[in-house]
């Protein structure tokens, strides 16, 4: 766990004075869910997020306006409970990523479940590289520790917080769930294509809008949607393999799914089917998805 507290502002490290005091509120509301049982620590931290951060940062009308964009038809009254369970989900990830421990040995025990699971067997088996894409969905991390602890080696790339003292500890923790972990840029991109091409596999979330991408559909609207995962693929010859963690009803548990891999194709076939791949899965749990990102800004 991170220092309780932290350093003063330094020009140095390129944030603010008010980023180092959100931080340090963070920091504060983390060090003190994590005193709690896990049982509880977790639904709280949705609770929060939900009913207090959620609204303070403007979430509320994020969700109404993708969910508007997206599920016109969706009922008002589904709407108004998206707007509570899509943080509360974002909350309850969040403080299970600072869990360490107790969150991987959870995910420890959660068996693997699709018709996916024996190509990715045999590609570890053979040496083969794969990259397994997941969403913003459920928690991500939840797939990540399930399957380094099985002796899978499955690294991560991950991108730096805008907050410096934030990434910081975000960084420790995301890192505590297992190695290695790759920052986007130009020394991250070099140590993961190496971790590729030694038959390694490597986990990536590719369903936030970039602004490099190509326009592709996801719920029938344009994205822009980074083809990258596609390519390395192809260029490797890495399977590219859909993996999800269903959050379950209980709040706490999850479903690991393996989807069979994505046919070879363009780059722009493959990295669409794994755009439809989510969408069939968000609209089964439209409330796992984090509707919070800005996925179809212009």
């Amino acid at each position: 766990m991170t220092r309780s507290t932290p350093k003063e502002p330094k020009a140095q490290q390129g944030g603010t004075a008010l980023q180092w005091l959100t931080d340090l509120a963070i920091r504060a509301l983390i060090g003190g869910l994590l005193l709690l049982p896990y049982r509880w620590r977790v639904p709280f931290c949705g609770w929060v997020m939900s009913r207090i951060v959620s609204p303070l940062a403007g979430w509320p009308r994020r969700i109404r306006d993708n969910l508007a964009l997206t599920l016109p038809d969706m009922p008002a009254s589904e709407r108004d409970r998206m707007v509570r369970r899509v943080p509360d989900n974002v909350g309850r990830t969040v403080i299970e990523i600072y869990s360490g421990r107790e969150f991987i040995d959870r995910a420890t025990r959660l068996p693997l479940t699709g018709d996916g699971v024996a190509a990715l067997e045999a590609a570890r088996a053979a040496g083969r590289p794969v990259i397994l894409a997941t969403g913003h969905f459920g928690n991500y991390d939840a797939v990540r520790a399930a399957l380094i602890a099985r002796g899978f080696p499955l690294g991560a790339l991950y991108r730096r917080m805008k907050n410096p003292w934030f990434n910081e500890h975000y960084v420790r923790a995301i890192g505590t769930i297992g190695q290695p972990i790759f920052e986007r840029g130009r020394s991250g991109m070099a140590q993961m294509l190496q971790h590729l091409k030694s038959g390694g596999m490597l986990g990536i979330l590719p369903d936030q809008r970039m602004g490099a991408g190509v326009k592709l559909l996801f719920f029938g609207q344009e994205a822009l949607t980074a083809l990258s995962a596609a390519e390395m693929a192809l260029k490797y010859d890495a399977l590219l393999i859909p993996t999800y963690a269903i959050r379950q009803p209980d709040g706490l548990e999850f479903q690991i799914i393996v989807d069979p891999p994505i046919a070879p194709g363009t780059p722009e076939q493959m990295t669409q089917a794994l755009n439809d791949n989510l969408e069939r899965l968000v609209r089964r749990y439209p409330d796992q998805w984090f509707w919070i990102h800005r996925r179809w800004k212009p």
